[in-house]
């Protein structure tokens, strides 16, 4: 008997086993992706059916946004704690606890929304102010469970290449200066330098044209926990470097992007635009 040929392999497969590997790795943050991306497409109806405008665009850009950006973070760190060698409850407090904080900072955005309100900085009733104290505090322990990731990461037992892992320490340092920065328009009770929150902006990110933005290295620093692990397992795979050369490249692409985000810190709070139209 001949043994039945294995079904070609397609982008559909590729992907299909992608999500099965995802939903093995954290059940609990693969389900907590696909939750966002459900918020997310429900609010893609309902948006062309909603006129009303917070800071001159649509109340759902935000949330919209914000799905996106959460159902890629969960993910990522469904896929990096494969690679920590820690009993299943570790690994299970780590995903809850990501889970929880994630679902409640969007829960709390897309209720704004609804209300044709605004999510951050807006303390002005109880309500309102009590909804921005509870996102602040969901973002304070998500930040805690990150650095946890890190230390684990930088002391625990591991299973990766190590070009690969000094791609994940630099993405996770990265992302806990951007979380830093994020802290900062907290304090400063607004995203926006020299000029008001809510003026003209660059499409769909609406980072201001006419000031500066701490927004756009807060945003390019959390995600330089995709960008950074991404590039650094391409380069660990790459078999004609050794594996010294793999780590300078790792390291010099990390510094490289760090410094993308310190001059676009910079640039912000001098009040210069990234781009000026």
């Amino acid at each position: 008997m001949t043994t039945p040929a294995a079904p070609p392999s397609t982008p559909f497969n590729r992907l299909g086993k992608f999500f099965r590997e995802l939903y093995r790795r954290s059940r609990v943050l693969a389900i907590t992706g696909w939750i966002h991306l459900a918020l997310l497409a429900g609010m893609l109806v309902i948006s062309p059916f909603d006129s009303r405008l917070v800071m001159g665009i649509s109340v759902w850009i935000k949330p919209i946004k914000f799905a996106i950006s959460i159902a890629i973070y969960v993910w990522t760190v469904a896929w990096l704690l494969e690679y920590l060698r820690l009993p299943s409850w570790a690994k299970g407090i780590i995903s809850w606890g990501i889970s929880i904080c994630m679902l409640t900072e969007m829960a709390c955005i897309a209720a704004q929304a609804a209300r044709g309100m605004t999510s951050h900085y807006n303390v002005n009733t109880p309500f309102d102010a009590a909804i921005f104290a509870t996102m602040g505090a969901m973002i304070a322990n998500n930040t805690v469970l990150v650095f946890v990731l890190l230390i684990l990461f930088s002391v625990g037992r591991r299973e990766v290449p190590r070009p690969y892992l000094w791609g994940i320490r630099s993405g996770l340092v990265i992302f806990l200066a951007a979380s830093g920065i994020g802290g900062m328009m907290i304090a400063h009770g607004s995203h926006s330098v020299a000029v008001k929150d809510g003026g003209p902006g660059l499409p769909i990110v609406n980072w201001s044209t006419k000031g500066g933005d701490l927004r756009a290295a807060h945003f390019l620093g959390l995600h330089a926990l995709q960008v950074l692990p991404i590039t650094a397992f391409l380069i660990s795979k790459h078999r004609s470097w050794t594996i010294g050369l793999k780590t300078t490249y790792v390291f010099a692409l990390s510094g490289a992007y760090a410094l993308l985000i310190a001059l676009l810190y910079f640039e912000a709070i001098h009040g210069l635009p990234l781009l000026r139209m």
